[in-house]
């Protein structure tokens, strides 16, 4: 009897032990891959544009199209409403399925860039790889716009430095999000709305996803927010500094010097 006591004892300390471990190296990847501690790490990471040091209050709408398309119109109406170009990041197999929504974009002045070509996590693909698949998706999306994407964004927000150098070698500049509407999780307006307006800053990502349930309710309020607060929604593109810039270890762009 003692001795299956103390062997229950053990089996029971040894679980503790695993799941401290699973614990402990979940969060050692999440800390390797947070942009805010990389400044502590010996070997300097490659790292994508997560917000803009900028002189005015400008910041970025951008919206990530990887498959339902049933709420784009009504994003182009909204946006439209309020005089607001945004970028979307989109996939190049939604451009093959939607080219008329990818034109509707491009005719409404809103920018269409590279999401990859199927959304496939990129760190587990090499450098020749990144390069066939990030080209693919440019191609078609300028058959359809007229227009090559000048940026990209990482499926699933995944990055490591092959991918970062693989994607910069192929042409589009890497860009991430400094605020998070975490539409995709099904959250209700008011609370991505909240999440938002309490988050965003001049510089400022924001990252929302075609096709979300609640953001096209959302979407008003947020614009109307973000203006009362003095900040103005532009382009990606316009947001981001031209010429000499640096990256600092949150991935924040500024000018060099």
């Amino acid at each position: 009897m003692l001795r299956r006591e103390r062997k229950a004892i053990f089996i029971r300390k040894k679980a503790g032990l695993a799941a401290a471990a699973v614990l402990l190296a979940a969060g050692m990847f999440a800390a390797v891959f947070s942009p805010a501690v990389v400044g502590a790490a010996a070997t300097k990471r490659e790292l994508p544009i997560y917000s803009v040091e900028r002189d005015n209050r400008a910041v970025a709408l951008s919206f990530d199209a990887a498959w339902g398309n049933e709420d784009t119109q009504q994003l182009i109406d909204t946006l439209g409403r309020y005089g607001v170009r945004a970028t979307f990041f989109v996939v190049g197999e939604w451009v093959d399925k939607y080219p008329e929504s990818v034109r509707a974009l491009a005719a409404a002045g809103h920018e269409v860039m590279n999401h990859s070509d199927d959304h496939a996590h990129f760190t587990k693909l090499s450098a020749e790889e990144i390069a066939a698949n990030v080209s693919a998706c440019s191609e078609k999306i300028e058959s359809v716009t007229g227009t090559r994407p000048t940026l990209f964004r990482f499926p699933y927000g995944g990055y490591d430095d092959n991918a970062v150098l693989a994607v910069r070698a192929a042409g589009p500049e890497p860009v991430q999000w400094d605020v998070d509407s975490l539409d995709w999780k099904g959250l209700d307006a008011a609370t991505i709305t909240d999440r938002v307006l309490s988050r965003a800053a001049p510089g400022s990502i924001i990252l929302f996803h075609n096709a979300a349930e609640h953001t096209p309710e959302a979407l008003p309020a947020i614009i109307e927010g973000l203006l009362a607060k003095g900040l103005e929604p532009v382009p990606v593109s316009e947001l981001l500094l031209t010429g000499e810039y640096a990256i600092d270890n949150t991935g924040r762009q500024h000018k060099a010097g």
